[in-house]
């Protein structure tokens, strides 16, 4: 499958995004590409890469993101395959408003199954579509920052970035 992919520099590392026609299929940071190619293989079998300047505007947008529309990554559409599960918990991650967090459990509790936080927080482990799919706004009960797979301070950042204080 031949899928679109673009870089994006940013002060929080390099941004890669890959995209199919219709959607955006995955976005995590450069020192991340192992772990990203790992789990596009696995959803989409073998794929062919093609550079592609900006597909369907989604830099763009990832860029106004950077530079503070924090709205702009709301209408990107993507495709995160998964099982039901996890699609239900990727989408309910996607209403989390920027500048705002939520627990594992609550989101467990958002979906229909407040005894899912770990399984929850799992899911956020895979998700891959960072940013658009904003898993780093899911921290712990207490308040603290837990677990990215794109790093703790990166985390941070995005978290200060959209106004949370950490």
């Amino acid at each position: 499958m031949e899928l679109q992919t673009d870089e994006i520099a940013s002060a929080i590392g390099r941004i890669i995004l890959v995209a199919t026609d219709e959607a955006l299929c995955a976005l995590d940071f450069a020192d991340c590409r192992e772990r990203m190619f790992t789990l596009l293989e696995a959803r989409y079998g073998d794929i062919q890469l093609r550079k592609v300047k900006d597909p369907h505007g989604y830099s763009s947008a990832i860029r106004a993101y950077l530079d503070g529309d924090l709205r702009a990554l709301d209408f990107i559409p993507v495709d995160t395959k998964g099982t039901v599960f996890q699609r239900r918990v990727w989408s309910a991650l996607r209403e989390i408003p920027a500048g705002r967090t939520m627990s594992y459990a609550g989101l467990a509790a958002r979906i229909g199954q407040p005894t899912a936080a770990r399984a929850v927080g799992m899911t956020n482990s895979r998700n891959p579509v960072a940013l658009v799919v904003p898993c780093h706004r899911v921290i712990g009960a207490s308040g603290a920052l837990t677990g990215y797979a794109g790093g703790m301070e990166r985390k941070r950042w995005l978290l200060r970035h959209e106004g949370v204080g950490v």
